[in-house]
């Protein structure tokens, strides 16, 4: 709640003040160099040649103005030692203007110099930033305003931003130029807007500091700092009055004394009465910059010193006070400092900018989610339930669940019924309540468990107490394989979730073993009836809808070597197939390929025992170990050894399918494991036949020149199981492997895994150092030992809550068998 009222605070602030921050930091930004600017334009004017005679005295300059320019009224000179320094004259100002003109003056004869061109413009722009051109009053109040805004601002910003690992400084201040939309303006906003915190903290405060009298007044207070004695008193409200003619021959010498005429410049302020001192402000020959002045006051007519303040001399605090303005325009720091300040006030547009186009969207959002609300029938007496819309929810690891969803959608829109589709991943328990009717497609995956894109949906599911979903109606699509122990598991877990919350069942959960064609096209035309009768139309008007385009093609063996020889496990074998028709099909790196075996002629598929016909052999799923760019198709198989012999599908293509013959196969997408597009890191972790898919992305990543990817793989022995060795050990000499950690079981007495591998110091920080960096994850192997081993020691490095996070934005990905 606390970190919400922040947020809305945020929001209102920007998209309030941040158009004046807007105007004042643009403004800030075009005075950062006014001087230099000036100077360009108007040669000859504040700066003049150098010449050999002396400088004159600023009694001298007087002198000589007044001759030649008897009416003008001077209030204060500005002498320098630069030998090409123009002089300064300030004049005082005409009644009801706040300040009078400054004026360049030749330092060698005393002559009136030009006007300086485009002053008027700049004296405007700082009008701007400093009173957004109101009165200077009000005009304080303004700015102050908007700079204690910044204030607020930056520091909720940071707040709002603070991640779980503050110490990751990666995550702090790296643009990833990968993401888009609204992710890609986010990551600007906060990122760069951590990059200037520290200068927008230094705006606000210093600008406060000049915008508020209370807030200088604390400052002084607490540097503990006051008026130095000596120093005139301001007349309350008087007009400003004309200076007295002074004679500041003896004042000048007194000044030379003191100092030993030591000084880079020096300004001599008139007095306004008869008996007032002459101030003079005056920088060393080298000072910390432009406002570490001191301070100096001498009776004109005797010459006593009444005051003399050095800056030197000044406690810390004192100076730090003296050095609030080059703070506030960066000249604290040289030209890096100018710099920066320029750039970042120039910048606040794109803060602005981006914060309003971020609300904005948020806003579309909001007014999409009403409007679907609206569409849907949500009505005060139902809770805002969904009276019509069918939700058609899936869970899917391979793809197969979000196909079949997609198409039970088409088919009931066919049907002329309003239908939503969403993935578990991005659906929250809650959300539930909205909907009447759900349609729930799911796969289990491993034994009994949650496809990776719904382990968070499952925990929330489970974790929600209560009869909630006492409104809504249910049904279950379930896929799995049956040789698991806990055939659909996830589904079985999901209906006992669903009706301990109350809702109820539209009709009995459909059972789809994908491992078993005839049976999966039974179960898959029981579903379709069953949608045919809540969609209240025969089920053969849903057919066309519900079909799927199944699309096999032949494929020539053209190549199997065994990679393992003497090896202690199974033997791993090398397959390349080209397309028979010799075209050049397309797959994605992490893609999967179906293969229905055959047997060989001496052999017969095993008959059950009550002499029943023997079943359809089982289809076969292997990822690829290529990309379409190698010219063939390349497969990894262990050939698998059971009691009664070879295994049907490892058998045939390992030993039993002659070279040069042709095999039916399909190419199937791999959505849960396809490479992310974009530079950003990959951590590759499997083991053995699971080094497959982790090649054709390696394979993909070397291609397109990206090389912060990570390898940890594990086999038996580094002797015969090292498979791709010349492959890997390459792109580790390319500089395309940044990491290769290698885990061989056997070659020492203590088993060692890929997962103990992880989890050893160094490879825990550099996992979350990578991760910091936007690391994805992908994962391919078996199962049992080490994909669960591997997501283990994950959730311990990480947390098994940043595990969530990583799987939900698509960073983890597992292509397990």
């Amino acid at each position: 709640m606390f970190k919400k009222i922040w947020f809305q605070l945020h929001w209102l602030l920007g998209i309030t003040a941040g158009s004046v921050l807007m105007v004042v930091g643009v403004s800030g930004a075009l005075l950062s160099f006014s001087d230099e600017f000036l100077d360009l334009f108007n040669p000859a004017v504040m700066h003049v040649a150098p010449r050999a005679a002396a400088l004159l005295t600023p009694a001298e300059l007087l002198a000589r103005l007044q001759v030649s320019e008897p009416d003008m009224r001077v209030v204060s000179v500005r002498v320098s030692r630069e030998a090409d320094a123009s002089a300064r004259i300030m004049l005082a100002p005409p009644p009801g203007v706040r300040r009078g003109e400054t004026r360049f003056v030749d330092p060698y004869t005393g002559a009136l110099l030009a006007r300086l061109k485009g002053n008027d413009f700049f004296q405007f722009v700082e009008r701007l930033h400093r009173w957004l051109l109101a009165s200077s009053e009000l005009g304080k109040v303004l700015t102050g305003s908007a700079t204690l805004c910044l204030l607020v601002l930056a520091l909720s910003g940071l707040y709002l931003r603070w991640p779980r690992r503050p110490l990751a400084w990666r995550n702090w201040i790296k643009l990833d130029f990968g993401l888009s939309g609204r992710s890609l303006l986010w990551n600007l906003h906060a990122v760069l807007g951590t990059w200037v915190l520290l200068v927008y903290l230094l705006f606000s405060l210093t600008g406060m500091y000049f915008a508020f009298g209370w807030f200088k007044q604390a400052a002084d207070f607490l540097a503990g700092q006051s008026a130095p004695q000596g120093a005139p008193k301001k007349l309350a409200k008087a007009a400003p009055r004309p200076s007295v003619p002074t004679d500041l021959t003896l004042t000048w010498s007194v000044f030379l004394r003191e100092t030993g005429g030591a000084y880079s410049s020096a300004q001599l302020r008139l007095p306004e009465q008869l008996g007032q001192p002459v101030q003079i402000n005056y920088l060393d020959p080298d000072p910390a910059h432009e406002q570490a002045r001191n301070r100096m006051s001498v009776q004109p007519s005797s010459g006593q010193v009444a005051l003399h303040e050095r800056y030197a001399d000044k406690t810390a605090a004192g100076r730090l006070l003296a050095s609030v303005y080059p703070l506030h325009v960066g000249t604290y720091f040289g030209w890096p400092g100018r710099i920066v300040m320029m750039l970042a006030g120039g910048g606040l547009p794109l803060f602005g900018i981006s914060g309003w186009m971020l609300y904005l969207d948020r806003r579309r959002k909001q007014r999409r989610v009403l409007a679907e609300r609206a569409q849907l029938g949500s009505s005060a007496a139902a809770h805002d339930r969904v009276q019509d819309t069918i939700l058609v929810a899936f869970a899917s690891q391979s793809g197969q669940s979000e196909r079949l969803a997609l198409r039970t959608a088409a088919a009931l829109q066919a049907a002329e019924m309003p239908v939503a589709v969403q993935s578990l991943a991005q659906l929250v328990p809650e959300r539930l309540r909205y909907y009447q009717r759900v349609l729930f497609v799911v796969s289990t995956f491993g034994d009994g468990d949650p496809p990776d894109s719904a382990r968070r949906f499952a925990r929330q599911l489970a974790q929600q107490a209560g009869s909630g979903l006492g409104h809504m109606q249910y049904a279950v699509l379930a896929l799995g394989e049956r040789h698991y122990q806990r055939f659909c598991g996830f589904a079985h877990s999901l209906v006992q979730c669903l009706s301990g919350q109350g809702a109820r069942v539209l009709f009995p959960m459909i059972e789809l073993d994908h491992g078993n064609p005839a049976a999966a096209a039974a179960a898959l035309k029981q579903w379709q009836q069953a949608l045919g009768g809540l969609a209240g139309i025969a089920d053969g008007q849903l057919a066309a809808s519900m079909q799927e385009q199944v699309s096999y093609s032949a494929w020539r063996l053209s190549e199997r070597r065994c990679l393992n020889p003497g090896s202690q496990g199974g033997a791993m074998f090398h397959l390349e197939f080209e397309a028979a028709d010799r075209s050049t099909p397309a797959w994605l790196s992490g893609g999967l390929v179906k293969i229905v075996p055959r047997h060989a002629p001496e052999h017969s598929l095993p008959t059950s025992g009550d002499h029943s016909p023997p079943p359809l052999p089982a289809a076969r799923r292997y990822s690829i170990a290529s990309i379409p760019a190698a010219g063939r198709m390349h497969l990894l198989v262990r050939q698998v050894r059971h009691a009664h012999g070879l295994g049907l599908a490892s058998g045939w293509l390992t030993e039993r399918m002659p070279l040069g013959s042709v095999i039916e196969m399909r190419l199937l997408p791999n959505p849960g494991f396809e490479l992310a597009a974009g530079d950003a890191p990959c951590i590759f972790i499997g083991n053995g036949s699971g080094l497959a898919g982790l090649r054709g992305h390696l394979q993909a990543r070397v291609r397109n020149g990206h090389r912060r990817n990570w390898l940890l793989f594990g086999e038996r022995n580094r002797t015969h199981d090292f498979h791709y060795r010349d492959e890997i050990e390459r792109w580790q000499a390319d500089g395309f492997l940044e990491r290769v950690d290698l885990a061989f079981s056997r070659d020492q007495a203590e088993r060692i895994y890929v997962q103990d591998k992880l989890r050893t110091p160094a490879a825990a920080a550099a996992l979350r150092a990578w991760v910091d960096d936007g690391a994805l994850i992908y994962v391919c192997g078996s199962l049992d030992g080490m994909a669960a081993g591997v997501d283990a020691a994950l959730a311990d490095i990480l947390g098994s809550a940043m595990l969530d996070d990583l799987t939900a934005a698509g960073r983890y990905r597992r292509d397990i068998y």
